[in-house]
Parts: C-alpha cells; structure tokens; sequence
C-alpha cells in the first residue's frame, strides 16, 4: 500500500549517487526497503508501544465493534427485512504489524463466532501466528464487516515542505546517511493543490513547514474502496485544517524513545495525519470523525475505578479491575493516546 511514486512538475529531485532525495522516497527505503527498519525480526513492539500493546482492553474493544457491525443490517443479517447473511464476517488490519490486534480481537470473540480475519502487512508472515489468520501484502476486495488501521497512516511515506526565504514553498530533500536537509525545487501539481486545500503555506513566514498527505488520501481511499458493506476505522497521531501545527510533525522513534529522523533504518519515521483530507477522499454514505477517547467510551472502555466495597468484598476481583481502570485511563488519557483520532467511514457506524 505505500511507495506510490509522485506525479506531476515539481517533484523532488532524486539524487541516488550524492544520497539526497525527498522524504518520501527517503522513507520508503528506510522502513520498507532491504534491511529497513520494519524489516527487522523484533518489530514495531520491539521500540514502541501502540494501543494494542498498552492493553488487551483495546482488542476487546475492537472485538465489540466487530459484533456491532455484524449486527448491523445489510453487514451480518443482510438487507432490511431480507434473509441473514452466512459465512460469517470479514476482519481486515491493515498494518498488522506482528498481528498483536487480530489474535487479540480472535481471543475476544464468543466462541463459535465465524470471522475471517486478514493481516495486511508488508513484512513476512509471523512464525506461530494463529492459522485463522490470511496473511497478505494487500487488502482483499469486497470486504463485508470492519477494515482497521491502527496507526498505519502515518507511516505512508510523505513529502515535506518547507516556505524559503522569498515566501515559496519548496520541498525539503533529506540525506540519509545522517538526516541533513536542503531546499529543493518548488513544490508543483498536484502536490502544490493538496497543500493550497488542506495545509496552506503561501503568506507564511520562512521555515514554516507541512507535511504533503495525499500519499496517504490515495492509500485510505483505495482502503475505504474495498468494502462492500460495514465500517472502516483508521486510529492515528492526526491534525485538523484549523490547527496545523506551524513546523509540521516528522519525527523518529527507536527503543522506546523519540529521536531525530534520520532515514538510514535505524530508526522509525513518522508524522501525523491529516484525517480530515483522509476522509474526503474517500467515498462513503457515512463519515465520522472521534477522538480515541470519545470511540472507545463508546465501545465501553471508561477507566472509571470499581467501587471501593468491592475490596473487601472479593480483593482479589477489586485489584483486577483496579488494573483494568488504569489500563483504561491510559487509553483514553488527555494530552496522550486519549487524543489519538478516530475516522470512521463505511456503510455503518459506531
């Protein structure tokens, strides 16, 4: 799903030989290409924690939205007023990582509950992974049920731009030996639209910077694209037109700690998301957009402390929800991953 090439004047120069290029480029070799960083055998888990390794409270909660989606008409009991649908449901994660969300979510789910589960995922197939589970390098089509990306987007490889000293945005070129930057051409076409849309940058002053997102519109639309009936949810770092953040987002991250970004696969590379220009370009009867913290109280996941009677009562049972609570505030907190946002595009909805 990542590494579509740039179309259109303007684009970064490719400079091989000397080491420079765009980000984009740049980060594609870094994460995906020989050697990359998410080619390496500990995996994402191995230098961050996402969501799904925070807690299991997070599949379980993914697991009920499954359930809700097959309950949903025209997904698991077929149209309005006509038969039920057999086979069961589609499950589709797309960035699967080591599939920690699939076998979670498999775990979750009452026994007997048909589901085909899909693991999208640019890296080999993990050794021991539930035999339910159909790895693949792309999404199928004709999807009926739920299609999740957690935290997928925003590491689809992206250019940056950056205002010169006479107003002009020009992209940023990287070298990936030790991440040292320059200006290059003039950011034109179709990148130049999408900036002029959703990340303006004429009128700025000098040094102000964006990140160039429709690499990412183009790979959620072809996402939303393959579902017949039901619901597509991408969970990420994500930002709003009206509050970009004036210096853009880029930033690396290895063993558990943020560093610089520097493309030579030592570390990964990554930057939030324009969800707002996700959702409208991709084309659905419903679109909504949440914070982590709102979707997942919706799914039940509140972080409310049990009732202190309940320690003397069964201890035991208190200091397990007592966890769960924590486990719970964590993903939901403010100014954390509580803040993560939530689109939601499909047939359905939450």
């Amino acid at each position: 799903m990542h590494g579509e090439g740039t179309e259109g004047r303007g684009r970064p120069r490719e400079g091989a030989a000397s080491g420079w290029s765009g980000w984009r480029t740049a980060t594609e070799r870094a994460l995906y290409g020989p050697g990359g960083f998410y080619q390496r055998p500990e995996g994402p888990a191995g230098h961050f924690r996402t969501s799904v390794h925070v807690s299991a409270l997070f599949a379980r909660a993914v697991a009920r939205l499954l359930l809700r989606t097959y309950g949903e008409p025209g997904v698991g009991h077929g149209t309005p007023g006509g038969p039920e649908r057999s086979g069961g449901i589609d499950l589709v994660d797309i960035g699967a990582g080591r599939g920690e969300l699939l076998t979670g979510v498999l775990a979750a789910l009452p026994e007997g509950f048909e589901v085909r589960a899909y693991g999208v995922e640019r890296a080999a197939r993990p050794d021991g992974l539930d035999h339910r589970i159909e790895w693949c390098a792309e999404p199928p089509s004709g999807v009926t049920g739920l299609v999740f990306a957690n935290e997928w987007l925003d590491n689809v490889p992206v250019d940056v731009a950056e205002v010169d000293a006479k107003g002009v945005p020009r992209y940023v070129e990287v070298r990936a030996s030790d991440g040292a930057e320059r200006l290059g051409a003039p950011v034109g076409g179709a990148d130049a639209a999408w900036l002029a849309r959703w990340w303006p940058l004429e009128g700025l002053p000098a040094g102000h910077r964006a990140e160039i997102g429709r690499p990412r519109d183009e790979a959620w639309a072809r996402a939303v694209s393959t579902l017949d009936a039901g619901l597509a949810v991408a969970v990420d770092y994500a930002h709003e037109r009206g509050s970009r953040p004036p210096f853009a987002t880029l930033s690396g991250f290895a063993a558990g700690r943020e560093v610089r970004a520097v493309p030579d696969g030592s570390c990964d590379v990554t930057a939030h998301v324009a969800l707002d220009a996700c959702a409208a370009a991709a084309e659905a009867p419903r679109t909504e957009l949440l914070t982590q913290r709102e979707a997942l109280h919706r799914l039940g996941v509140t972080g409310e402390r049990p009732p202190l009677p309940l320690a003397s009562k069964d201890p035991a049972a208190y200091v397990r929800a007592l966890s769960a609570a924590g486990e719970a505030a964590e993903l939901t907190a403010r100014g954390g991953l509580g803040d993560f946002g939530w689109l939601l595009q499909g047939t359905t909805g939450l």
